[in-house]
């Protein structure tokens, strides 16, 4: 059994958070004693269930204190974003315990630590990494991106019963509303694609600071009608098992949590071909990558009329997320980089 405590700085519950929380719980029923600091609370409980205690913080120092409050020290902080690594730095320094913990970074994002700042990012990049002995990477792309030494561990997935009944014509999106996520860019493949006019509509679920510029993009293409912005939801995958194709846009995704969340409800994908999702939609021949919008809009056309198409496509991508993509496959890898970060430790 390995005392492991995943950390983040947040009060969300957003791709990161999601991930920890269903690793946490897949470690929990390895045997490992798991808790977590940081996300939001109903959510992150929700998902780790009653025997992974949770402590709820969204402040570095918050972090800290949690750190230092710990009753018995892990063997294992696994620390997710820099924020989250500077708090396992700090709490190390003004903790003295007697066996050191071995700080482990996951990086879910293509860019270098303290990236966000000009000015002080190199000096919060030296200071969070400074305890940092092993790091994973959620993709080769991130590996590549991030910089150090990484062990790639793709983001798993709870498998899923292929969903057996007639699925709707929408076209899903599901991401946080962002500018780097690119959901303006989902709106103009949907209107230049004239799917609309055969009966599809673009179903947008999440929430964020461009959430005016894409009700502004809808009415300018003429695709108002034809859109619903359905805010945060709680119940995606019942919105993946009704949908009929996933439009994923943003071109530096780190992995794609909804991505993979996809394959494994056997829901056809298009996105764009860069980023994880060559790991993802790439890692089958059929999977549908484009390289511009015109090229995403004959694609969604292609996909829209081609029911049989797409029923054997999204056949394809599930098959492949129940063989590369889950719990298990994520945890066991995990897992041996813990040890071999125990071992350096020692």
């Amino acid at each position: 059994m390995t005392r492991v405590v995943h950390v983040v700085r947040s009060d969300g519950f957003a791709g990161v958070e999601g991930f920890i929380a269903r690793l946490a719980a897949e470690q929990a029923r390895a045997g490992h004693q798991v808790s977590v600091i940081g996300g939001e609370v109903s959510r992150m409980r929700g998902v780790l269930g009653p025997t992974v205690p949770h402590t709820p913080d969204e402040t570095v120092l918050g972090v800290v204190r949690s750190l230092l409050a710990l009753p018995q020290p892990p063997d294992v902080l696994n620390v997710h974003m820099t924020a989250a690594e500077l708090a396992a730095t700090v709490a190390a320094a003004l903790r003295r315990w007697g066996a050191r913990p071995a700080v482990v970074a996951t990086c879910h994002f293509a860019g270098r630590r303290g990236s966000g700042s000009r000015a002080f990012g190199p000096l919060v990049a030296a200071v969070a990494r400074h305890r940092v002995v092993a790091q994973i990477a959620v993709s080769r792309f991130v590996a590549a991106e991030v910089g150090g030494e990484s062990d790639v561990v793709h983001t798993g997935v709870p498998n899923r019963a292929m969903p057996d009944g007639p699925r709707d014509r929408t076209v899903l999106v599901v991401q946080r509303l962002e500018p780097e996520k690119r959901t303006t860019d989902a709106l103009r493949v949907f209107a230049e694609s004239g799917v609309a006019h055969r009966g599809w509509r673009l179903q947008v679920a999440g929430d964020g600071v461009d959430r005016g510029a894409v009700v502004s993009l809808a009415a300018e293409l003429g695709i108002a009608a034809s859109t619903d912005l359905l805010g945060r939801r709680d119940d995606v995958p019942t919105l993946m098992s009704q949908a009929g194709i996933l439009l994923a846009p943003t071109p530096r995704e780190g992995l794609g949590l909804a991505v993979v969340e996809a394959m494994a409800a056997g829901l056809p994908i298009l996105a764009a071909g860069s980023g994880g999702h060559l790991e993802t939609v790439g890692s089958i021949p059929e999977g549908q990558l484009y390289t511009d919008l015109t090229d995403a809009a004959e694609r969604l056309g292609a996909l829209a009329d081609d029911e049989g198409g797409r029923a054997a496509y999204g056949a394809a991508l599930w098959a492949a997320q129940r063989e590369k993509f889950t719990l298990a496959r994520q945890a066991a890898a995990t897992e041996a980089v813990y040890r071999r970060a125990l071992e350096a430790r020692s």
